[in-house]
């Protein structure tokens, strides 16, 4: 499942989420906004970042970085983006990382030398299959709707929609959520038909929401896609680098790329 755009979008409409995670309060989120800026000149993209609103407070700048699979260069690269980001714009910031794993072993096996780091208040670490299932909280309910079994997810999904009718007012901002549950289901159940899904859910007709218009587009862009790769994969280095950048607008993570077009991590993340 390509995760890094369902984290990037709910941090996005629902980042009261993000920092009922790490446990404070969800007003907090007030005082921030969401980034996922890219450090120039460089091969590091922020995962998100979570940047006071007012640039005079004293709050800290918040670093996220959500990782759904074993990679033994995430605490240098994460590490490398802070101080790189604090030099590029404010060397005297105050700042913390957040870093989000699904799952303890995901985390790299030698920490020794960020250990110091990694003990401080600076850094906190989550890991997403550890959390009480039980819980009242929208945003952390749907982080936990991301790595729930999928015997568990289509119940949790329907009370989720729920919930959300029932505390969010804003008919805009209900509409967002809403269909960020319903696109992280369509994650979860690829192979599902949209009847099936429309059962699930207990939706009336998925193809009126914009969910239900990606399933649509999907096929579509699937043909596109392979089309393009089919042309490209054959020729040199430089095909598969050109595509790189429509990959990871499709959601797919740097990992998947990698293997799909058989080149090193590193490479991947400097063309992307």
């Amino acid at each position: 499942m390509k995760t890094d755009p369902l984290f990037y979008r709910l941090f996005q409409e629902l980042p009261s989420s993000f920092f009922e995670l790490i446990g404070m309060p969800a007003s907090t989120a007030e005082a921030y906004r969401f980034e996922s800026p890219e450090l120039k000149q460089t091969a590091f993209r922020i995962d998100g970042l979570f940047v006071p609103v007012d640039p005079e407070s004293k709050l800290p700048v918040y670093f996220t970085e959500v990782q759904f699979y074993k990679d033994e260069n995430t605490y240098s690269n994460l590490f490398a983006e802070v101080f790189l980001y604090l030099n590029k714009n404010n060397p005297t910031a105050s700042w913390r990382a957040v870093v989000i794993y699904k799952q303890r072993s995901f985390e790299p096996s030698n920490i020794e030398p960020y250990q110091e780091l990694l003990n401080s208040p600076k850094v906190t670490r989550v890991y997403l299959e550890e959390l009480p299932e039980e819980t009242t909280s929208l945003g952390v309910g749907i982080l936990q709707l991301i790595v729930m079994a999928e015997a568990k997810a289509a119940a949790r999904a329907k009370e989720l929609l729920e919930q959300t009718k029932q505390e969010v007012k804003d008919q805009a901002f209900q509409k967002n959520v809403l269909e960020l549950i319903q696109t992280i289901v369509l994650y979860k159940f690829p192979t599902l038909s949209r009847e099936e899904l429309e059962e699930m859910l207990g939706l009336d007709d998925l193809k009126q929401t914009r969910f239900g218009q990606e399933i649509l587009e999907e096929g579509k862009l699937e043909g596109k896609l392979e089309g393009k790769l089919e042309g490209k994969l054959e020729g040199k280095l430089e095909g598969k680098l050109e595509v790189i950048p429509e990959l990871l607008a499709r959601g797919f993570s740097v990992e998947e790329i990698a293997a799909i077009l058989k080149l090193d991590i590193e490479q991947v993340r400097q063309a992307g």
